[in-house]
């Protein structure tokens, strides 16, 4: 039996808020960057971290989507995986509106096979149709099946790119091909079947454990980074084509690592350094998803083409501070708007997670 679960867990906002900065900078340097300036270290180490924000909002969402399924084990088995595919549904119906939205304000600029572009809320919602299997399953067997699901896409996503796919239609295809030019479910859907089982883990946790639950997610985290540049180093692979940056696994074990070591210091920062307090980050992290589709759109977008690629190093650091200035406005505005819009008051953010006591879980 659950303990009552409150509307939001800080430290997971919070994380959220990091993964929305380092999206923010990795966006404006990529859209705005002159050529000549592209092969530097700043667009370089820009990059490199800009990659771990979509590791971080998939592997949040499958931990949302996890504790989701728990919340729903009272209900039948059918029952279950249809709320399940609900949720899918939804994502899947945002991620056809920001593609249909995009090509409405490109209008005449924009090819009509824009509208079917793979992008990373595509990929939320096809593997969470994909994953909602997992909710017949309960407790550590759903944790035990949803790190084999995502070992299982991170270890055939170099098979896929090896197979001959030409067959399939693109749309299709886009879908389940690693590829450089956009998001795909092998490798990017591994990141989200992980977070499945950290969610379905929640609950398990006794009370006063989850600092050393911590503990050991940030000595995961290190030792996956370390097996992962390991055994991407090694002069021979079992694989006849790999390319680390696109679908090895030992990339999803490096980006894996990382968002476990940052939701380590989330935890930390939340639970301790400043717990109770506003922070700019996790406000960020509250309205995620509306800071994705507004900056994207403002960068992508038509709104500021004449700039595109055009500025230089100094130019684009202020264009990034700015870029978060102005989304943590739109945050502030929308939390602003959600208050007014609720009947009841607003429910206090959390700072414990919801989890069992030490006799409810030795009876589950």
């Amino acid at each position: 039996m659950l303990s009552s679960i409150k509307p939001r867990v800080s430290f997971i906002d919070w994380l959220r808020g990091v993964a929305a900065i380092i999206m923010l900078q990795g966006h404006t340097f990529d859209a705005f960057l002159r050529t000549a300036d592209r092969g530097g270290a700043f667009f370089t180490f820009s990059q490199f971290f800009g990659g771990e924000a979509a590791a971080i909002f998939l592997f949040l969402t499958g931990a949302t989507y996890g504790m989701g399924m728990n919340r729903r084990e009272h209900l039948s088995a059918g029952q279950r995986v249809l709320q399940a595919l609900r949720r899918a549904r939804f994502l899947f119906i945002l991620a056809i509106l920001f593609r249909l939205q995009g090509w409405v304000f490109a209008w005449g600029k924009s090819p009509w096979r824009d509208l079917l572009r793979v992008d990373i809320l595509n990929v939320m919602g096809v593997t969470a149709a994909l994953l909602s299997i997992l909710a017949l399953r309960s407790g550590l067997d759903r944790v035990r099946w949803a790190v084999i699901a995502g070992a299982a896409i991170a270890i055939f996503s170099p098979v896929l790119s090896m197979l001959n796919t030409s067959a399939i239609p693109w749309p299709v295809r886009d879908y389940f091909v690693p590829s450089a030019e956009m998001f795909s479910i092998f490798p990017w859907g591994a990141f989200l079947a992980f977070g499945v089982a950290v969610g379905s883990m929640i609950p398990l946790v006794e009370r006063g454990g989850w600092n050393r639950v911590m503990q050991w997610s940030a000595l995961l985290g290190f030792g996956l980074v370390f097996a992962g540049r390991y055994f991407a180093d090694l002069p021979f692979s079992v694989y006849s084509k790999s390319e680390f940056w696109l679908n090895s696994p030992a990339l999803v074990a490096c980006k894996l690592g990382i968002a476990l070591l940052l939701g380590s210091f989330a935890y930390l920062w939340s639970e301790y350094l400043a717990a109770g307090d506003w922070s700019l980050v996790r406000q960020l992290g509250t309205t995620s998803l509306i800071v994705y589709w507004v900056h994207v759109d403002l960068e992508y977008g038509p709104w500021f083409a004449d700039y595109r690629q055009t500025m230089t190093v100094p130019q684009v650091l202020l264009s990034a501070v700015l870029m978060i200035v102005c989304m943590l406005g739109v945050s502030v505005a929308v939390t602003r708007a959600r208050r007014l819009l609720q009947t009841q008051p607003e429910l206090v953010p959390v700072v414990t997670l919801p989890v069992r006591s030490e006799p409810q879980r030795r009876r589950a």
